[in-house]
Order: C-alpha cells, then structure tokens, then sequence
C-alpha cells in the first residue's frame, strides 16, 4: 500500500449550531482598516445617506452600509447574501453590529437613496483613495515614479426590460454602462447609467480628479473608445505628465502618412531572431483635434505580404521617449484592464441587484469601497509575498477565517484561528490597530470611532 494515498477519515463527525462561531474572523481586519481611515465616523455624520423619518428606530446608514461592505469583503455579492451575513449573529457581535437588516430592508434603503447619496458615497470613496495613497510606500503603487490612471468602459448586461437606464449596446445586449477611472490599482471613481458612448463620461470625470495628479510625474492609458478628436482635447488638456490612446478607428490617413515616411525615420530592423518591426514618429491633426497629435507608429510584413501594415497609439511622450517604448510602456494597459476584470469577478459585480437605476448606483459606489478597502489592506499591512494576491485570494485566506465565542465572567473572547505561518503578523496587526476594551462595564458609543 502506498505511504501517502486517499483513505476513510478516522474521526466521528458531530453537527453543532453556529451560535457559537462564525467563518468570517478575518473582518476584524476589514472593520479595523475602515476605523484606521475613519469611515464608520464619516458615514455617521453624512447626512445625505440618512432617509428615516424617525431617527430612533430602524437600521442607521453606518449600519447598513457596514453589513453591505462586510458582505462584499466576504464574499457575497447579492442582497440575500447580505441579509444572510446579517443573520450570522456571532458575527454581526464581533464587528459591532446589533442585528442585520434584511434583503427587503436593505432594499428599500438603496431605492430611497438620490442624486446627492450617490456623489456623496463617491466623494467618500475618492477619499479614502488619497489617504491609502499617502499611507502606501510608493514603491509598492507607483510604476517608476508615476503616477498610472486609466479610463475604461464595462458593459453590466441585464435581462428585461425593468432594468431604468439600460438601453441595447453596441453588440445588441441590454446593459448598463460602467465608466470608471482608475487611479494607481485603486477604483477612484465610476459612473453606472445608459451612456450612449464608451467614453461619455470620461471628460467630468478628468475634471472632477484633475488635481489628484496635478504636479505630479503621472501616465495615463485609454482604449481606442476615448480617442475622438473631443476625448483627445480634454485629455490635452487634462495635466497628465505623459499619455498613451490606442488608436484603430480613423487609420487612412495615418497609413498614407507612415507610407510616405523615408526610410531613415524607421527604426532598423532588429535581428532577425526578433520580431521584424519598424517604429516611427508621425504627426497628424485629427477631426475635432485642436493641435496637431503625435502618433507612435510601428510597421510589420507578415510571411507573404506585399504591403507594410500599421498600428498606432496617439500619445503625449517624454523627451526621451521613442516610438517603441510607447508600444511598450501602453502594454501595461494590460495590467489595469486585469484590474477591471479583478472588480467585477472577485466581488461579482456583473449583476445589478434592483431595477431602480439610483439603487444599483449606490450598490456600486460601495463596492467601489469593498474594493478599495480591499487593495488598501493589501498595500498598506500585508508582507511584499502577498503583495501579488488577488481580491479572491485575500478573501478566501485571511477573511474568511474560523472564530468561536467564549463568554467569561466579566467579558467575551473571540478565538480566531490563524493559519501556520501567519499567527506573528496576525499579533502585530491586533495589537497595533485593534483597540483594547478597558476594565469594566463597557461604554454606550453611538457609532464606533476609536
């Protein structure tokens, strides 16, 4: 028989209730991140998120929005996933909360939301990516010194009409457009509705964050959605440092220019172990552009091939920049599509919980804040190994962590069992960020502060 082979386990199972213990002890660390920046405090005190009529009864909006952010940060992406976080009463004591609200409760709370909700929800949101930025060690966000933002579009699709907002897209779905700028590997800011372009909101976007990267070395990527002559002005005119546009869509006369290029404005060609590939500068003043643009072209010759072929990226490049660096660096565009696509699966955001278009604006806007809370623990506390880890991966190893409840004379312990390797680093979280209850019977507070 082999030494290490699949066999019958040897213990005797026994099926307990959960009154005692929940899988969740890793929010501790979510709730003591969200202190750390203040968040449950400025929750408390916005009052644009406040819709009750009698302040002394029902669910405040720290709490709702503390069950929805934990529900995300957990792994749940739905409001019956919330509502089945707010039943878990070991862990709804353990991180401060009274009760959870239902789904219907929950509910009713996004659809009374407004206009004002949803900005003030962003505003909050945008903050706490500036402090995570002033608390993250720089070389752990910045991408040699720069400062990287990216503009992008999603489609969320929708079956139904009882989606408000949702119109057909460009391949003939039913969606709801998510434009998003992103900031380092945070989500600084997204807007959910029906816009009829992919980049529609890329302009208020810019001006609402332009002093974000104002006076700073900073890099900005786009697809080629942004790259009409009014998109190219605004980001012209925007302060980034250097900038770099996929551009596909109006080539004709670019490739009538590239044709015409001598010979010794082409890079040579590399040896002949590399790809066969000439780079050059071309300048061209699209439709609706207000200057002339720079244009990093390459040309190539497929096995068979009488003609060059082209591509392009419009750009705004350094003084020491070349045509094939800005290939090379608008590559790492990439990376924060990844990022994107990171959002939408770790906390499956591809489904939009209500019909009302104000409703799944403010279900975004706070997972846009899971999301971030997320990232911002990964940078700020996590050992440079864990620096690689995806949102998934966070959730599944250090959130979702077994605790059980002991309750003594005087207090309560929570027993979280830490995985090997990682009791030291789980210490010295706890005993730097986690507050200490002092002797005695514990104070009323009415919202967590401390």
């Amino acid at each position: 028989m082999p030494a290490f082979t699949k066999r019958k386990t040897k213990f005797h199972l026994q099926l307990t209730n959960s009154e005692q213990a929940t899988a969740h002890g890793g929010q501790v660390l979510v709730d003591a991140l969200a202190r750390r920046f203040g968040l449950w405090k400025r929750i408390h005190e916005q009052p644009k998120l406040e819709v009750r009529k009698r302040l002394g009864a029902g669910f405040s909006p720290v709490g709702i929005l503390a069950q929805l952010l934990f529900t995300f940060t957990s792994g749940g992406a739905s409001l019956a996933d919330a509502e089945r976080v707010g039943k878990d009463r070991v862990l709804m004591n353990l991180l401060g909360l009274d009760k959870g609200a239902d789904q219907t409760t929950i509910a009713e709370w996004l659809r009374a939301q407004d206009k004002d909700s949803v900005l003030a929800l962003h505003c909050m949101n945008a903050e706490l990516v500036d402090w995570a930025a002033q608390q993250a060690k720089p070389g752990r966000w910045l991408q040699g010194g720069e400062v990287e933002l990216f503009f992008d579009d999603t489609q969320i699709e929708v079956e139904g009409h009882h989606f408000e907002g949702a119109r057909v897209n460009y391949e003939g779905n039913r969606a709801l457009g998510w434009q998003t700028l992103w900031y380092g590997p945070w989500l600084l800011d997204g807007i959910l509705d029906g816009a009829t372009d992919v980049s529609q909101h890329l302009p208020v976007l810019l001006e609402e964050h332009q002093h974000r990267w104002q006076n700073k070395a900073s890099y900005f990527y786009a697809d080629s959605g942004s790259s009409a002559g009014k998109f190219l002005n605004r980001i012209e005119g925007a302060g980034f440092g250097r900038w770099s546009i996929s551009y596909n869509k109006w080539t004709d006369k670019l490739d009538s220019l590239a044709a015409e290029l001598p010979e010794s404005q082409w890079s040579p060609l590399p040896p002949k172990e590399q790809p066969q590939q000439q780079y050059a500068w071309v300048k061209h003043q699209p439709g609706e552009c207000q200057q002339v643009q720079r244009f990093a072209a390459v040309r190539w010759k497929q096995e068979g091939d009488l003609m060059w072929r082209y591509a392009y990226r419009v750009c705004r490049p350094g003084q020491k920049d070349i045509p094939q660096g800005v290939f090379e660096r608008h590559r790492l565009k990439g990376a924060k599509e990844q990022g994107f696509s990171e959002v939408l699966s770790g906390l499956d955001l591809h489904h939009p919980p209500c019909k009302d278009l104000i409703a799944n604006q403010v279900f975004y806007a706070i997972g846009m804040l899971a999301y971030n809370i997320l990232i911002t623990l990964k940078l700020l506390d996590l050992p440079d190994d864990a620096q690689t880890w995806r949102v998934q991966t966070l959730i599944r190893h250090l959130l979702t962590l077994p605790v059980t409840i002991s309750t003594h004379a005087r207090y309560d312990v929570a027993r979280i069992c830490i995985p090997a390797g990682w009791l030291r680093w789980w210490r010295l979280f706890i005993d730097q960020w986690v507050p200490k209850r002092k002797p005695g019977r514990p104070v009323t507070e009415v919202v967590d502060t401390t």
